[in-house]
Protein backbone atom coordinates (compact mmCIF):
# COMPACT_ATOMS: atom_id res chain seq x y z
CA UNK A 1 0.00 0.00 0.00
CA UNK A 2 1.34 3.43 -0.94
CA UNK A 3 1.95 6.15 1.62
CA UNK A 4 -0.91 8.09 0.12
CA UNK A 5 -3.30 5.13 0.39
CA UNK A 6 -2.30 4.61 4.01
CA UNK A 7 -2.95 8.24 4.91
CA UNK A 8 -5.41 8.64 7.75
CA UNK A 9 -9.01 9.16 6.72
CA UNK A 10 -10.57 12.50 7.56
CA UNK A 11 -13.75 14.45 6.97
CA UNK A 12 -11.94 16.99 4.81
CA UNK A 13 -14.28 15.88 2.06
CA UNK A 14 -16.36 17.42 -0.66
CA UNK A 15 -19.80 16.24 -1.64
CA UNK A 16 -21.32 15.92 -5.10
CA UNK A 17 -24.79 14.70 -6.01
CA UNK A 18 -27.95 15.52 -7.87
CA UNK A 19 -31.00 14.45 -5.85
CA UNK A 20 -30.65 10.77 -6.79
CA UNK A 21 -27.44 9.84 -4.99
CA UNK A 22 -24.35 11.40 -3.46
CA UNK A 23 -20.60 10.80 -3.31
CA UNK A 24 -17.79 12.06 -1.08
CA UNK A 25 -14.41 13.08 -2.51
CA UNK A 26 -11.21 13.71 -0.55
CA UNK A 27 -8.59 16.40 -1.07
CA UNK A 28 -6.76 14.25 -3.62
CA UNK A 29 -9.79 13.79 -5.88
CA UNK A 30 -10.48 10.27 -4.61
CA UNK A 31 -14.09 9.18 -4.37
CA UNK A 32 -14.10 7.45 -0.98
CA UNK A 33 -17.83 7.04 -0.32
CA UNK A 34 -20.84 6.54 -2.51
CA UNK A 35 -23.85 4.25 -2.29
CA UNK A 36 -25.46 2.97 -5.49
CA UNK A 37 -27.96 3.38 -6.96
CA UNK A 38 -29.25 5.65 -4.16
CA UNK A 39 -28.33 6.99 -0.72
CA UNK A 40 -29.38 3.80 1.04
CA UNK A 41 -27.76 1.40 -1.43
CA UNK A 42 -24.66 -0.78 -1.27
CA UNK A 43 -21.55 1.43 -0.83
CA UNK A 44 -19.58 0.51 -3.95
CA UNK A 45 -17.19 3.25 -2.86
CA UNK A 46 -16.49 2.44 0.76
CA UNK A 47 -12.82 3.26 1.27
CA UNK A 48 -13.82 5.77 3.95
CA UNK A 49 -14.85 2.87 6.19
CA UNK A 50 -11.75 0.69 5.65
CA UNK A 51 -12.60 -2.53 3.78
CA UNK A 52 -11.03 -5.45 5.67
CA UNK A 53 -10.38 -7.91 2.87
CA UNK A 54 -9.81 -5.97 -0.35
CA UNK A 55 -8.01 -2.87 -1.51
CA UNK A 56 -10.02 -0.22 -3.25
CA UNK A 57 -13.60 0.82 -2.71
CA UNK A 58 -12.66 4.05 -4.48
CA UNK A 59 -12.26 6.01 -7.71
CA UNK A 60 -8.82 7.57 -7.68
CA UNK A 61 -6.63 9.76 -9.85
CA UNK A 62 -3.13 8.99 -8.60
CA UNK A 63 -0.51 11.49 -9.68
CA UNK A 64 3.09 10.23 -9.66
CA UNK A 65 5.39 12.17 -7.35
CA UNK A 66 2.34 13.79 -5.80
CA UNK A 67 3.10 16.89 -3.76
CA UNK A 68 -0.04 18.75 -2.74
CA UNK A 69 -3.50 19.80 -3.87
CA UNK A 70 -6.00 22.64 -3.85
CA UNK A 71 -9.73 22.14 -3.82
CA UNK A 72 -12.78 24.34 -4.20
CA UNK A 73 -16.29 24.37 -5.55
CA UNK A 74 -17.09 26.14 -8.77
CA UNK A 75 -18.89 29.21 -7.43
CA UNK A 76 -22.55 28.64 -6.47
CA UNK A 77 -22.62 25.05 -7.74
CA UNK A 78 -22.19 21.44 -6.61
CA UNK A 79 -19.27 21.03 -9.04
CA UNK A 80 -15.98 20.23 -7.31
CA UNK A 81 -12.59 21.32 -8.67
CA UNK A 82 -9.37 19.69 -7.41
CA UNK A 83 -5.88 20.62 -8.64
CA UNK A 84 -3.19 17.99 -8.02
CA UNK A 85 0.48 19.01 -8.11
CA UNK A 86 3.57 16.83 -8.46
CA UNK A 87 7.09 17.60 -7.27
CA UNK A 88 8.31 18.28 -10.80
CA UNK A 89 6.07 21.22 -11.66
CA UNK A 90 3.31 19.14 -13.19
CA UNK A 91 -0.34 19.80 -12.35
CA UNK A 92 -3.72 18.41 -13.36
CA UNK A 93 -7.23 19.68 -12.79
CA UNK A 94 -9.98 17.22 -11.84
CA UNK A 95 -13.59 18.36 -12.20
CA UNK A 96 -16.19 16.16 -10.47
CA UNK A 97 -19.95 16.49 -10.65
CA UNK A 98 -23.25 14.64 -10.92
CA UNK A 99 -25.29 15.85 -13.91
CA UNK A 100 -28.44 17.80 -13.11
CA UNK A 101 -30.52 20.06 -15.32
CA UNK A 102 -34.06 20.62 -16.56
CA UNK A 103 -34.92 18.55 -19.60
CA UNK A 104 -38.30 17.64 -21.11
CA UNK A 105 -40.15 19.46 -18.32
CA UNK A 106 -38.44 17.47 -15.57
CA UNK A 107 -35.12 17.41 -13.74
CA UNK A 108 -32.61 15.09 -15.41
CA UNK A 109 -30.55 13.54 -12.59
CA UNK A 110 -29.08 10.18 -13.55
CA UNK A 111 -27.03 8.08 -11.14
CA UNK A 112 -23.77 9.26 -12.64
CA UNK A 113 -20.37 10.63 -11.61
CA UNK A 114 -18.57 12.59 -14.29
CA UNK A 115 -14.83 13.33 -14.09
CA UNK A 116 -12.90 15.62 -16.42
CA UNK A 117 -9.09 15.47 -16.07
CA UNK A 118 -7.13 18.29 -17.69
CA UNK A 119 -3.35 18.89 -17.73
CA UNK A 120 -2.39 22.34 -16.46
CA UNK A 121 1.41 22.33 -16.49
CA UNK A 122 4.45 20.11 -17.01
CA UNK A 123 4.16 16.48 -18.07
CA UNK A 124 2.07 14.93 -15.30
CA UNK A 125 1.97 11.15 -15.16
CA UNK A 126 -0.96 9.42 -13.48
CA UNK A 127 -3.00 6.27 -12.97
CA UNK A 128 -6.75 5.99 -13.11
CA UNK A 129 -7.90 3.52 -10.46
CA UNK A 130 -11.52 2.33 -10.58
CA UNK A 131 -12.01 -0.15 -7.77
CA UNK A 132 -15.62 -0.48 -6.67
CA UNK A 133 -16.44 -3.23 -4.18
CA UNK A 134 -19.65 -5.15 -3.59
CA UNK A 135 -21.69 -6.36 -0.62
CA UNK A 136 -20.37 -3.70 1.74
CA UNK A 137 -16.75 -4.20 0.76
CA UNK A 138 -16.88 -7.98 1.13
CA UNK A 139 -15.98 -8.88 -2.46
CA UNK A 140 -14.58 -7.62 -5.74
CA UNK A 141 -17.46 -7.51 -8.21
CA UNK A 142 -17.43 -9.31 -11.51
CA UNK A 143 -16.33 -6.99 -14.32
CA UNK A 144 -16.34 -6.93 -18.11
CA UNK A 145 -14.84 -4.57 -20.66
CA UNK A 146 -15.18 -3.42 -24.24
CA UNK A 147 -13.46 -1.07 -26.63
CA UNK A 148 -14.13 2.07 -24.56
CA UNK A 149 -15.98 0.94 -21.47
CA UNK A 150 -15.85 -1.21 -18.37
CA UNK A 151 -18.76 -2.72 -16.39
CA UNK A 152 -18.96 -3.86 -12.77
CA UNK A 153 -21.88 -6.07 -11.69
CA UNK A 154 -22.97 -4.66 -8.33
CA UNK A 155 -25.92 -5.65 -6.11
CA UNK A 156 -28.99 -4.20 -7.80
CA UNK A 157 -26.96 -2.00 -10.14
CA UNK A 158 -24.51 -2.41 -12.98
CA UNK A 159 -21.93 0.37 -13.01
CA UNK A 160 -20.56 1.34 -16.38
CA UNK A 161 -17.53 3.51 -17.14
CA UNK A 162 -17.37 5.12 -20.55
CA UNK A 163 -14.10 6.93 -21.26
CA UNK A 164 -11.70 8.25 -23.87
CA UNK A 165 -8.78 6.99 -21.77
CA UNK A 166 -7.44 3.82 -23.45
CA UNK A 167 -9.45 1.14 -21.72
CA UNK A 168 -6.41 -1.03 -21.00
CA UNK A 169 -4.87 1.86 -19.04
CA UNK A 170 -7.93 1.79 -16.79
CA UNK A 171 -8.38 -1.99 -16.68
CA UNK A 172 -4.75 -2.68 -15.73
CA UNK A 173 -4.21 0.58 -13.81
CA UNK A 174 -1.27 1.52 -16.05
CA UNK A 175 0.51 4.86 -15.57
CA UNK A 176 0.42 7.30 -18.49
CA UNK A 177 1.44 10.87 -19.30
CA UNK A 178 -1.54 13.19 -19.51
CA UNK A 179 -1.05 15.19 -22.72
CA UNK A 180 -4.65 16.26 -23.25
CA UNK A 181 -7.98 16.43 -21.46
CA UNK A 182 -9.65 13.08 -20.80
CA UNK A 183 -13.13 12.23 -19.57
CA UNK A 184 -14.71 9.51 -17.45
CA UNK A 185 -18.46 8.95 -17.22
CA UNK A 186 -19.64 6.53 -14.54
CA UNK A 187 -23.29 5.56 -14.44
CA UNK A 188 -25.97 3.07 -15.39
CA UNK A 189 -25.19 0.37 -17.92
CA UNK A 190 -26.30 2.37 -20.94
CA UNK A 191 -24.40 3.04 -24.15
CA UNK A 192 -23.35 6.66 -24.65
CA UNK A 193 -24.50 7.46 -28.19
CA UNK A 194 -22.12 10.37 -28.75
CA UNK A 195 -18.55 11.43 -28.07
CA UNK A 196 -17.53 11.26 -24.44
CA UNK A 197 -15.89 14.68 -24.56
CA UNK A 198 -18.91 16.30 -26.19
CA UNK A 199 -21.30 14.84 -23.62
CA UNK A 200 -19.11 15.81 -20.66
CA UNK A 201 -18.65 19.39 -21.81
CA UNK A 202 -22.37 19.82 -22.45
CA UNK A 203 -23.29 18.18 -19.14
CA UNK A 204 -20.81 20.37 -17.27
CA UNK A 205 -22.17 23.55 -18.80
CA UNK A 206 -25.81 22.63 -18.22
CA UNK A 207 -25.19 21.47 -14.64
CA UNK A 208 -23.28 24.66 -13.82
CA UNK A 209 -26.11 26.77 -15.25
CA UNK A 210 -28.73 24.80 -13.32
CA UNK A 211 -27.09 25.29 -9.93
CA UNK A 212 -26.36 28.97 -10.51
CA UNK A 213 -29.98 29.58 -11.46
CA UNK A 214 -31.15 27.70 -8.35
CA UNK A 215 -28.88 29.81 -6.13
CA UNK A 216 -29.89 32.99 -7.94
CA UNK A 217 -33.42 32.79 -6.57
CA UNK A 218 -32.49 32.11 -2.94
CA UNK A 219 -33.40 34.83 -0.43
CA UNK A 220 -30.05 34.87 1.32
CA UNK A 221 -28.92 37.21 4.13
CA UNK A 222 -26.58 40.12 3.42
CA UNK A 223 -23.73 38.69 5.48
CA UNK A 224 -22.07 35.27 5.25
CA UNK A 225 -23.56 34.73 1.80
CA UNK A 226 -21.15 32.06 0.61
CA UNK A 227 -21.49 30.07 3.85
CA UNK A 228 -25.29 30.12 3.52
CA UNK A 229 -25.22 29.25 -0.18
CA UNK A 230 -22.92 26.28 0.42
CA UNK A 231 -25.15 25.05 3.24
CA UNK A 232 -28.27 25.46 1.09
CA UNK A 233 -26.75 23.47 -1.79
CA UNK A 234 -25.66 20.78 0.66
CA UNK A 235 -29.18 20.48 2.06
CA UNK A 236 -30.57 20.20 -1.45
CA UNK A 237 -28.09 17.42 -2.23
CA UNK A 238 -29.47 15.43 0.71
CA UNK A 239 -33.01 15.20 -0.69
CA UNK A 240 -33.98 12.04 -2.56
CA UNK A 241 -36.26 13.61 -5.09
CA UNK A 242 -37.93 10.41 -6.28
CA UNK A 243 -39.86 10.30 -3.01
CA UNK A 244 -39.19 13.70 -1.39
CA UNK A 245 -37.31 12.10 1.54
CA UNK A 246 -34.48 14.09 3.12
CA UNK A 247 -31.68 12.05 4.64
CA UNK A 248 -29.92 13.05 7.86
CA UNK A 249 -26.47 12.52 6.30
CA UNK A 250 -24.88 10.54 3.46
CA UNK A 251 -22.75 8.26 5.62
CA UNK A 252 -23.06 5.56 8.20
CA UNK A 253 -20.94 4.84 11.25
CA UNK A 254 -18.62 7.84 11.39
CA UNK A 255 -18.17 7.80 15.18
CA UNK A 256 -19.36 10.72 17.28
CA UNK A 257 -15.98 10.69 19.04
CA UNK A 258 -12.77 8.64 18.78
CA UNK A 259 -13.20 4.97 19.71
CA UNK A 260 -16.83 5.22 20.76
CA UNK A 261 -19.61 2.75 19.93
CA UNK A 262 -21.83 5.75 19.00
CA UNK A 263 -21.70 4.77 15.33
CA UNK A 264 -25.04 5.07 13.56
CA UNK A 265 -26.48 4.80 10.06
CA UNK A 266 -27.89 8.18 9.02
CA UNK A 267 -28.86 7.39 5.41
CA UNK A 268 -32.58 7.55 6.16
CA UNK A 269 -35.25 10.17 6.60
CA UNK A 270 -35.72 11.34 10.18
CA UNK A 271 -38.95 13.28 10.09
CA UNK A 272 -37.69 15.76 12.69
CA UNK A 273 -34.43 16.47 10.86
CA UNK A 274 -36.19 16.73 7.53
CA UNK A 275 -38.70 19.20 8.96
CA UNK A 276 -35.83 21.38 10.18
CA UNK A 277 -34.35 21.26 6.66
CA UNK A 278 -37.66 22.26 5.12
CA UNK A 279 -38.04 25.22 7.47
CA UNK A 280 -34.51 26.42 6.67
CA UNK A 281 -35.01 26.14 2.91
CA UNK A 282 -38.40 27.84 3.22
CA UNK A 283 -36.72 30.83 4.85
CA UNK A 284 -34.42 30.98 1.83
CA UNK A 285 -37.40 30.82 -0.53
CA UNK A 286 -36.60 27.30 -1.79
CA UNK A 287 -40.12 26.04 -1.14
CA UNK A 288 -40.18 23.18 -3.66
CA UNK A 289 -38.34 20.94 -1.16
CA UNK A 290 -41.22 21.53 1.29
CA UNK A 291 -43.78 20.47 -1.30
CA UNK A 292 -41.80 17.35 -2.20
CA UNK A 293 -41.26 16.43 1.45
CA UNK A 294 -44.95 16.80 2.28
CA UNK A 295 -45.68 14.44 -0.59
CA UNK A 296 -43.39 11.98 1.16
CA UNK A 297 -45.20 12.53 4.48
CA UNK A 298 -48.63 11.99 3.01
CA UNK A 299 -47.38 8.73 1.50
CA UNK A 300 -46.34 7.34 4.88
CA UNK A 301 -48.91 8.87 7.24
CA UNK A 302 -51.55 6.48 8.48
CA UNK A 303 -55.21 7.45 8.77
CA UNK A 304 -54.87 7.77 12.53
CA UNK A 305 -51.78 9.96 12.22
CA UNK A 306 -49.32 7.42 13.65
CA UNK A 307 -45.72 8.04 12.60
CA UNK A 308 -42.35 6.45 13.29
CA UNK A 309 -39.41 8.78 13.95
CA UNK A 310 -37.74 7.74 10.69
CA UNK A 311 -38.39 5.85 7.48
CA UNK A 312 -36.42 4.66 4.50
CA UNK A 313 -36.12 6.90 1.47
CA UNK A 314 -38.62 4.71 -0.40
CA UNK A 315 -41.08 4.70 2.53
CA UNK A 316 -39.60 1.59 4.18
CA UNK A 317 -40.86 1.12 7.74
CA UNK A 318 -38.49 -1.58 8.99
CA UNK A 319 -34.85 -0.51 9.14
CA UNK A 320 -33.36 -3.48 10.95
CA UNK A 321 -29.97 -2.68 12.45
CA UNK A 322 -27.01 -5.02 11.91
CA UNK A 323 -23.23 -4.80 12.16
CA UNK A 324 -21.19 -5.13 8.98
CA UNK A 325 -18.10 -7.23 9.55
CA UNK A 326 -16.51 -6.61 6.14
CA UNK A 327 -15.77 -2.95 6.98
CA UNK A 328 -13.41 -2.07 9.83
CA UNK A 329 -14.83 1.43 10.18
CA UNK A 330 -13.63 5.01 9.97
CA UNK A 331 -9.93 4.84 10.93
CA UNK A 332 -10.68 1.26 11.96
CA UNK A 333 -13.09 2.49 14.64
CA UNK A 334 -15.98 0.09 14.23
CA UNK A 335 -18.57 -1.15 14.45
CA UNK A 336 -20.05 -0.29 11.07
CA UNK A 337 -23.83 -0.42 11.24
CA UNK A 338 -26.41 -0.84 8.52
CA UNK A 339 -29.97 0.13 9.42
CA UNK A 340 -31.08 2.02 12.48
CA UNK A 341 -33.01 0.64 15.42
CA UNK A 342 -34.47 4.07 16.19
CA UNK A 343 -37.35 3.16 13.86
CA UNK A 344 -38.93 1.19 16.75
CA UNK A 345 -38.71 4.11 19.20
CA UNK A 346 -41.42 6.47 20.34
CA UNK A 347 -40.47 10.07 19.59
CA UNK A 348 -43.61 12.11 19.97
CA UNK A 349 -42.12 15.43 18.84
CA UNK A 350 -42.36 14.28 15.20
CA UNK A 351 -46.02 15.32 15.08
CA UNK A 352 -45.21 18.91 15.91
CA UNK A 353 -42.25 18.88 13.55
CA UNK A 354 -44.42 17.97 10.60
CA UNK A 355 -47.18 20.45 11.33
CA UNK A 356 -44.56 23.19 11.70
CA UNK A 357 -43.00 22.20 8.38
CA UNK A 358 -46.43 22.34 6.73
CA UNK A 359 -47.60 25.70 8.05
CA UNK A 360 -46.07 27.76 5.24
CA UNK A 361 -48.29 25.90 2.78
CA UNK A 362 -51.22 27.90 4.13
CA UNK A 363 -49.44 31.27 4.29
CA UNK A 364 -47.17 31.56 1.24
CA UNK A 365 -49.16 32.98 -1.66
CA UNK A 366 -46.37 32.23 -4.15
CA UNK A 367 -47.12 28.52 -4.09
CA UNK A 368 -48.79 26.89 -7.08
CA UNK A 369 -50.60 24.41 -4.83
CA UNK A 370 -51.25 26.13 -1.48
CA UNK A 371 -52.75 24.32 1.47
CA UNK A 372 -56.52 24.00 1.58
CA UNK A 373 -59.18 22.40 3.77
CA UNK A 374 -58.35 18.95 2.41
CA UNK A 375 -54.68 19.42 3.32
CA UNK A 376 -55.68 20.65 6.76
CA UNK A 377 -57.85 17.57 7.23
CA UNK A 378 -54.80 15.39 6.57
CA UNK A 379 -52.82 17.27 9.21
CA UNK A 380 -55.44 17.09 11.94
CA UNK A 381 -54.74 13.43 12.82
CA UNK A 382 -51.15 14.49 13.57
CA UNK A 383 -52.52 17.01 16.04
CA UNK A 384 -54.77 14.37 17.59
CA UNK A 385 -51.72 12.14 18.16
CA UNK A 386 -49.75 15.06 19.58
CA UNK A 387 -52.47 15.84 22.13
CA UNK A 388 -52.83 12.18 23.04
CA UNK A 389 -49.09 11.71 23.62
CA UNK A 390 -47.70 15.04 24.86
CA UNK A 391 -47.43 13.88 28.49
CA UNK A 392 -46.37 10.29 27.72
CA UNK A 393 -42.76 9.07 28.02
CA UNK A 394 -40.67 8.77 24.86
CA UNK A 395 -37.03 8.41 23.79
CA UNK A 396 -36.82 12.13 23.02
CA UNK A 397 -35.05 13.82 20.15
CA UNK A 398 -31.70 12.46 21.38
CA UNK A 399 -33.02 8.93 20.92
CA UNK A 400 -32.11 7.46 24.29
CA UNK A 401 -32.08 3.71 23.93
CA UNK A 402 -32.09 2.80 27.60
CA UNK A 403 -34.65 5.12 29.18
CA UNK A 404 -37.90 6.95 28.51
CA UNK A 405 -39.16 10.17 30.11
CA UNK A 406 -41.67 12.89 29.35
CA UNK A 407 -39.26 15.23 27.60
CA UNK A 408 -39.96 18.94 27.77
CA UNK A 409 -39.01 19.51 24.13
CA UNK A 410 -41.33 16.71 23.05
CA UNK A 411 -44.25 18.21 24.98
CA UNK A 412 -43.50 21.69 23.60
CA UNK A 413 -43.50 20.32 20.06
CA UNK A 414 -46.86 18.68 20.69
CA UNK A 415 -48.04 22.12 21.78
CA UNK A 416 -46.65 23.50 18.51
CA UNK A 417 -48.73 21.00 16.53
CA UNK A 418 -51.95 22.16 18.21
CA UNK A 419 -50.95 25.84 18.12
CA UNK A 420 -50.23 25.82 14.39
CA UNK A 421 -53.35 23.85 13.59
CA UNK A 422 -55.33 26.54 15.38
CA UNK A 423 -53.60 29.23 13.32
CA UNK A 424 -54.14 27.33 10.06
CA UNK A 425 -57.81 26.81 10.86
CA UNK A 426 -58.10 30.56 11.44
CA UNK A 427 -56.50 31.29 8.06
CA UNK A 428 -58.97 28.93 6.40
CA UNK A 429 -61.92 30.52 8.22
CA UNK A 430 -62.68 27.37 10.23
CA UNK A 431 -63.60 29.07 13.50
CA UNK A 432 -64.78 25.96 15.34
CA UNK A 433 -61.60 24.01 14.52
CA UNK A 434 -59.45 27.00 15.43
CA UNK A 435 -61.07 27.16 18.89
CA UNK A 436 -60.73 23.38 19.30
CA UNK A 437 -56.99 23.42 18.64
CA UNK A 438 -56.41 26.57 20.67
CA UNK A 439 -57.98 24.93 23.73
CA UNK A 440 -55.73 21.89 23.30
CA UNK A 441 -52.63 24.04 22.83
CA UNK A 442 -53.46 25.98 25.99
CA UNK A 443 -53.87 22.75 27.96
CA UNK A 444 -50.46 21.47 26.87
CA UNK A 445 -48.80 24.83 27.53
CA UNK A 446 -50.07 25.01 31.08
CA UNK A 447 -48.98 21.43 31.77
CA UNK A 448 -45.45 21.98 30.45
CA UNK A 449 -44.94 25.14 32.46
CA UNK A 450 -46.24 23.45 35.60
CA UNK A 451 -44.23 20.24 35.27
CA UNK A 452 -40.98 21.36 33.60
CA UNK A 453 -40.21 24.66 35.33
CA UNK A 454 -37.86 24.26 38.33
CA UNK A 455 -38.36 27.25 40.59
CA UNK A 456 -35.52 26.33 42.94
CA UNK A 457 -33.05 25.87 40.07
CA UNK A 458 -34.37 28.82 38.10
CA UNK A 459 -34.66 27.06 34.74
CA UNK A 460 -36.70 24.58 32.73
CA UNK A 461 -35.62 20.96 32.96
CA UNK A 462 -35.05 18.52 30.12
CA UNK A 463 -37.95 16.32 31.26
CA UNK A 464 -40.89 16.36 33.62
CA UNK A 465 -39.17 13.75 35.85
CA UNK A 466 -35.67 15.28 36.02
CA UNK A 467 -33.73 18.39 36.91
CA UNK A 468 -30.97 18.21 34.27
CA UNK A 469 -30.62 20.51 31.26
CA UNK A 470 -30.35 19.74 27.60
CA UNK A 471 -29.82 21.99 24.60
CA UNK A 472 -33.25 21.39 23.06
CA UNK A 473 -34.67 23.83 25.64
CA UNK A 474 -32.99 26.58 23.61
CA UNK A 475 -35.74 26.10 21.01
CA UNK A 476 -38.63 27.08 23.27
CA UNK A 477 -38.55 30.62 21.90
CA UNK A 478 -37.89 29.60 18.29
CA UNK A 479 -41.10 27.55 18.14
CA UNK A 480 -43.06 30.28 19.89
CA UNK A 481 -43.71 28.42 23.14
CA UNK A 482 -42.28 31.36 25.10
CA UNK A 483 -41.38 34.88 24.00
CA UNK A 484 -37.61 35.39 23.97
CA UNK A 485 -37.84 38.07 26.66
CA UNK A 486 -39.68 35.78 29.09
CA UNK A 487 -37.52 35.73 32.23
CA UNK A 488 -37.89 31.96 32.48
CA UNK A 489 -36.52 31.50 28.95
CA UNK A 490 -33.66 33.95 29.54
CA UNK A 491 -32.74 32.14 32.75
CA UNK A 492 -32.79 28.77 30.97
CA UNK A 493 -30.50 30.04 28.20
CA UNK A 494 -28.08 31.40 30.79
CA UNK A 495 -28.13 28.12 32.73
CA UNK A 496 -27.40 26.16 29.55
CA UNK A 497 -24.47 28.48 28.85
CA UNK A 498 -23.05 27.76 32.30
CA UNK A 499 -23.56 23.99 32.28
CA UNK A 500 -23.34 22.82 28.66
CA UNK A 501 -20.97 25.30 27.04
CA UNK A 502 -17.25 24.57 26.77
CA UNK A 503 -15.44 27.39 24.98
CA UNK A 504 -17.19 27.97 21.66
CA UNK A 505 -19.21 24.77 21.57
CA UNK A 506 -21.99 23.00 23.44
CA UNK A 507 -22.82 19.54 24.61
CA UNK A 508 -26.36 18.49 23.82
CA UNK A 509 -26.41 17.26 27.47
CA UNK A 510 -23.83 16.21 30.01
CA UNK A 511 -25.79 13.65 31.99
CA UNK A 512 -24.58 10.08 31.26
CA UNK A 513 -26.68 8.16 28.76
CA UNK A 514 -26.75 4.58 27.47
CA UNK A 515 -23.10 4.86 26.36
CA UNK A 516 -21.66 6.97 29.17
CA UNK A 517 -20.90 10.68 29.07
CA UNK A 518 -20.83 12.52 25.72
CA UNK A 519 -17.33 13.57 24.58
CA UNK A 520 -17.84 15.95 21.66
CA UNK A 521 -19.95 19.01 20.96
CA UNK A 522 -23.14 18.65 18.96
CA UNK A 523 -22.83 21.27 16.26
CA UNK A 524 -26.46 22.25 15.82
CA UNK A 525 -26.73 22.83 19.59
CA UNK A 526 -24.01 25.44 19.31
CA UNK A 527 -25.98 27.15 16.54
CA UNK A 528 -29.14 26.97 18.68
CA UNK A 529 -27.25 28.64 21.52
CA UNK A 530 -25.99 31.38 19.20
CA UNK A 531 -29.55 31.93 17.99
CA UNK A 532 -30.83 32.07 21.57
CA UNK A 533 -28.16 34.58 22.60
CA UNK A 534 -29.29 36.87 19.81
CA UNK A 535 -32.94 36.39 20.77
CA UNK A 536 -32.34 37.47 24.38
CA UNK A 537 -30.41 40.57 23.35
CA UNK A 538 -26.78 39.38 23.37
CA UNK A 539 -26.39 39.80 19.63
CA UNK A 540 -22.79 40.97 19.46
CA UNK A 541 -21.67 38.03 21.59
CA UNK A 542 -23.68 35.76 19.31
CA UNK A 543 -22.10 37.24 16.18
CA UNK A 544 -18.58 36.75 17.51
CA UNK A 545 -19.31 33.15 18.47
CA UNK A 546 -20.91 32.50 15.08
CA UNK A 547 -17.84 33.80 13.26
CA UNK A 548 -15.60 31.51 15.26
CA UNK A 549 -17.85 28.51 14.61
CA UNK A 550 -17.75 29.20 10.85
CA UNK A 551 -14.00 28.78 11.12
CA UNK A 552 -14.58 25.17 12.27
CA UNK A 553 -16.05 24.12 8.90
CA UNK A 554 -13.83 22.08 6.62
CA UNK A 555 -11.93 23.67 3.73
CA UNK A 556 -15.03 23.51 1.52
CA UNK A 557 -17.44 24.97 4.05
CA UNK A 558 -19.01 21.65 5.11
CA UNK A 559 -19.95 20.35 8.55
CA UNK A 560 -20.39 16.97 10.19
CA UNK A 561 -22.54 16.24 13.23
CA UNK A 562 -19.98 16.76 16.00
CA UNK A 563 -16.82 18.74 16.76
CA UNK A 564 -14.09 17.93 19.25
CA UNK A 565 -13.75 20.50 22.01
CA UNK A 566 -9.95 20.53 22.06
CA UNK A 567 -8.84 20.71 18.42
CA UNK A 568 -12.12 21.26 16.57
CA UNK A 569 -11.82 18.03 14.57
CA UNK A 570 -14.98 16.91 12.83
CA UNK A 571 -16.69 13.71 13.99
CA UNK A 572 -20.03 12.08 13.28
CA UNK A 573 -21.83 11.49 10.01
CA UNK A 574 -21.22 13.77 7.07
CA UNK A 575 -22.42 16.10 5.65
CA UNK A 576 -24.91 16.60 8.45
CA UNK A 577 -28.14 18.33 7.45
CA UNK A 578 -28.87 19.37 11.04
CA UNK A 579 -25.60 21.32 11.24
CA UNK A 580 -26.17 23.17 7.97
CA UNK A 581 -29.72 24.04 9.03
CA UNK A 582 -28.29 25.59 12.19
CA UNK A 583 -25.82 27.66 10.17
CA UNK A 584 -28.52 29.02 7.85
CA UNK A 585 -30.96 29.94 10.63
CA UNK A 586 -28.28 31.64 12.74
CA UNK A 587 -26.92 33.59 9.77
CA UNK A 588 -30.35 34.88 8.87
CA UNK A 589 -31.02 36.01 12.42
CA UNK A 590 -27.64 37.66 12.92
CA UNK A 591 -27.06 39.31 9.56
CA UNK A 592 -27.47 42.99 8.94
CA UNK A 593 -30.38 43.74 6.60
CA UNK A 594 -29.99 44.40 2.90
CA UNK A 595 -31.39 47.87 3.51
CA UNK A 596 -28.33 48.67 5.59
CA UNK A 597 -26.11 48.01 2.59
CA UNK A 598 -28.05 50.11 0.10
Amino acid sequence: MSARAARQASLDLGVIGNGSFGALIDREARVVWGCLPAFDGDPAFCALLSPRHHEGGDLAIELEDYSHSEQEYVTNTAILRTVLHDRNGGAVEVIDFAPRWKQNSRIFRPVSIIRRIRPLSGTPRLRVRCRPLADWGARVPESTWGSNHMRWILPGFTLRLTTDVPIRFVRDQLPFVLWETVHLVFGADETLERSVSGYVEEALGRTEHHWREWVRYLSIPLEWQQAVIRSAITLKLCQYEDSGAIIAAMTTSIPEAPDTPRNWDYRYCWLRDAAFVVRALNRLGATRSMEEFLGYIFNIATHDGYLQPLYGIAFEERLEEQEVESLAGYRGMGPVRRGNLAWVQKQHDVYGSLVLASTQLFIDQRLVHPGDEATFARLEPLGERAFELYDQPDAGLWEFRGRAEVHTYTAAMCWAACDRLSRIAGILGLGERAAHWRARADTIHATVVERAWREEAGHFSASFESDYLDASLLLLADIGFLPPDDPRYVATVEAIGRELRRGDALFRYVAPDDFGEPETSFTICTFWYIDALAAIGRKEEARAMFERLLGRRNHLGLLSEDLAFDDGEAWGNFPQTYSHVGLIIAAMRLSRSWQEAS
